[in-house]
């Protein structure tokens, strides 16, 4: 892969548009001080690609009682008493 190289002085001038230039094409930039080597700036990695949050949680619960009964018993409902 080929390295593009830049003095550090035309790198604190066009640090901004130099960076884009590394995400958009994805080629590494090596920049240097009288020729020796400073710093190399490489794109970052492609992200992790998440799952949606719908159904990320599927499979993860349980049923632990008849989720048609009432909890409480009826002669308990402050609604059923005259």
């Amino acid at each position: 892969m080929r390295v593009d190289e830049i003095s550090v002085s035309k790198f604190k001038a066009t640090c901004l548009s130099a960076l884009d230039r590394v995400k958009r094409t994805g080629q590494p930039l090596l920049v240097t001080r009288r020729g020796e080597p400073l710093a190399e700036v490489v794109p970052p990695r492609a992200p992790k690609r998440m799952r949606g949050w719908l159904g990320s949680r599927r499979g993860t619960g349980r049923i632990l009682a008849d989720l048609t009964r009432p909890v409480v018993p009826a002669a308990d409902w402050d609604a059923l008493r005259q």
